[in-house]
């Protein structure tokens, strides 16, 4: 088997792991830092490493908890292949860990975006949520290319086809940069594709975000990569934040649609000040 990137060891040694249980089994979470709560959700076909190159900057001021999303990675399947079985089944589980009406911030990213703001009007007591590329907009995509199949690939454990494959779907889908796609991008991307149990794509590309979002009445922030092949930032920016007095938007330049991955510290710079403002400068 390949070596870990030195990334994936570092934070696999810091992480305190919890597996907590809801009706349909066991949620998967991971704990860094200390401070204020900051909760990150992946996208789908992810994996709390969706935050790989974040969590580091993040703790050092607060406290993360990152989950594999139910069917996801390490954790169970929901009950039921809904959205909102997988919303309640993050929901007790993060107040299992927290605490019941403990304010936290929240920060989704694609799918996770759509689930971060199900997760604000579910529960409340989310004093901050910042959505990364966000899905469920309804909006306009701008496709940059075919996805391929990797399951062939896969099914006859060819690696080197396999890899071919990722690398190409992380450049038509996720990523912009081709240099972007290094090994750690790679092995994020490969292990979470193999592991994803529940199929987010249709409501994903389905509407309903606004209203869920029109919910939270804290501070939002919404970021997309200036090539995110989800969106058209501009456009899905006026429809999200248009008449919001708390909502800050960013795009994030020559940066696709993992933008935190891409651009990591420009965006780990922009989340701590956002988390660290006060309510008046907002």
């Amino acid at each position: 088997m390949m070596a870990n990137p030195p990334l994936l060891d570092a934070l696999h040694s810091a992480s305190q792991r919890h597996e907590v249980a809801f009706a349909g089994g066991h949620i998967s979470w991971r704990r860094f830092g200390d401070g204020p709560p900051l909760v990150l959700l992946h996208g789908g076909n992810g994996s709390w490493l969706h935050w790989a190159r974040n969590i580091a900057a993040l703790s050092a001021r607060h406290t993360v908890w990152v989950p594999d999303l139910p069917g996801y990675g390490d954790s169970d399947a929901p009950l039921e292949p809904a959205l909102a079985s997988l919303v309640e089944a993050t929901v007790l589980t993060l107040d299992t860990l927290v605490g019941r009406g403990t304010p936290i911030a929240v920060a989704g990213f694609s799918f996770g975006g759509l689930v971060a703001a199900h997760l604000a009007a579910r529960r409340g007591s989310v004093s901050r949520l910042a959505l990364l590329g966000p899905g469920g907009h309804g909006g306009a995509r701008r496709p940059r290319g075919e996805l391929r199949s990797w399951r062939e690939a896969a099914d006859h454990h060819d690696s080197v086809a396999l890899a071919e494959v990722m690398r190409h779907n992380l450049q038509m889908h996720m990523l912009h940069d081709p240099a972007s796609i290094d090994a750690l991008a790679l092995r994020i991307h490969t292990e979470a594709c193999q592991s994803t149990r529940f199929h987010s794509r249709s409501i994903s590309r389905a509407a309903g975000l606004q209203a869920v979002v029109d919910q939270h009445h804290g501070p939002l922030l919404l970021v997309w990569g200036e090539h995110d092949v989800t969106a058209v930032p501009d456009e899905a920016a006026l429809a999200l934040g248009d008449g919001r007095r708390q909502c800050r938007t960013q795009t994030v330049a020559e940066a696709g649609h993992w933008v935190q991955f891409e651009c990591a510290d420009q965006v780990n710079g922009l989340l701590l000040a956002w988390l660290n403002e006060t309510k008046d400068s907002v």
